[in-house]
């Protein structure tokens, strides 16, 4: 049985639910759509180019950023929940309810005097609490975090086959294993044609996505007790420089303070990631 701790990050293939320690990010360029909440007092976000020089902070107490999106993000308490679904796994045209008017809307701090957006904050609010509490290990598909988190699976994003196809095999062998090359020849297509029509579906350059994959599966090693230059070269970095650079610009902060403030973080969903060779 796990040590119930209160802290908790569960990992499916195209959602994360962190109710952890904030620390003090510098601009964070999620490749999620990202949703901040708070239980108690209110949280702060600052957007755009700008967020980091000449922040414009936004004060509530739930904010939604788009994938991508550069921003900032502070709060007076220790314990900040944050919620990230990947935009390929989401179709928000077809979202009803409360998460409609959320993710249809205006994104940036939302107004919580809305019915829909209050009762959205009460729902993450009750799940975080859930979730902290639980000592049993959490499963690792998307639909059974929906369920559990927003009461049934969210409606998913229709794509070209072809990139469907890509996707699968990106998630199979490793965002940063397989070449654009191989990708676009196992789909049958040229490899300017390919770029282009993941693109077109996807929203960002293969690269683009790529990189975001690539520091998000760090999050599987974020507990372990390991180097983090094995780290590094075990999630397809070049070098631990490499790999601090790009663990920096996506979450704001460096790998060694993620690591320290993940100390009795219970990790739950994907399979555990393999022990660095050393």
């Amino acid at each position: 049985m796990r040590e119930v701790t209160g802290r908790f990050m569960w990992i499916t293939p195209g959602r994360v639910f962190y109710g952890g320690l904030l620390g003090e990010p510098s601009v964070r360029r999620l490749g999620a759509w990202a949703l901040y909440f708070s239980a108690g007092a209110p949280l702060r976000l600052a957007m755009g180019a700008q967020a980091d020089a000449q922040p414009r902070w936004l004060e509530g107490r739930i904010a939604l950023v788009p994938p991508y999106e550069p921003h900032r993000v502070a709060s007076p308490l220790r314990r900040l929940p944050d919620l990230l679904i990947e935009p390929e796994t989401l179709d928000p045209g077809r979202l009803d309810g409360a998460l409609a008017e959320v993710f249809q809307g205006p994104a940036g701090m939302l107004p919580a005097s809305q019915p829909g957006v209050a009762a959205l904050l009460d729902r993450l609010c009750e799940a975080d609490r859930h979730l902290a509490a639980r000592a049993d290990p959490l499963p690792a598909g998307d639909a059974a975090f929906d369920r559990l988190v927003f009461g049934a699976p969210l409606p998913v994003r229709a794509l070209d086959p072809r990139i469907r196809q890509t996707l699968a095999l990106l998630e199979a062998a490793g965002a940063a294993t397989v070449s654009g090359e191989v990708l676009a020849e196992a789909v049958g297509l040229s490899f300017s044609r390919f770029l282009h029509l993941f693109k077109d579906e996807v929203g960002v350059p293969l690269r683009t996505f790529r990189s975001w994959k690539r520091a998000r599966s760090w999050l599987s090693h974020v507990t372990r007790d390991a180097n983090l230059t094995d780290i590094a070269y075990s999630t397809g970095y070049p070098d631990s420089a490499h790999f601090s650079r790009s663990v920096r610009q996506v979450f704001g902060l460096q790998p060694k303070d993620v690591v320290a403030g993940c100390r009795r973080l219970a990790l739950h969903g994907e399979p555990p990631a393999p022990e660095p060779r050393g």
